[in-house]
């Protein structure tokens, strides 16, 4: 049974367009999963870094706690050896 030749070129010519357009569409894909790799990067390093920051502030909220929660004799003598041995 004979096709007609304007079906079998409408059909190469679908063929040809999507054969010439997969190479475009795999790096758009490659970028796409590449910049979201980045930003999921990025963003984990912020919060490490905000996540680092509190503990610091915490670390140092309880060392002043720690420092004013002992008598004030004790305080000033040891003030007095860091300062004398400094």
């Amino acid at each position: 049974m004979p096709v007609n030749e304007q079906v079998t070129d409408s059909v190469t010519q679908v063929n040809t367009k999507v054969v010439g357009e997969t190479p475009a569409m795999a790096m758009g894909n490659l970028f796409t999963a590449t910049s979201q790799a980045l930003a999921n990067a990025a963003h984990s390093a912020t919060y490490a870094n905000q996540q680092a920051s509190v503990m610091s502030q915490a670390a140092t909220v309880q060392g002043v706690n720690s420092l004013m929660s002992t008598g004030s004799a004790v305080v000033g003598r040891s003030a007095e050896e860091v300062l004398t041995k400094g």
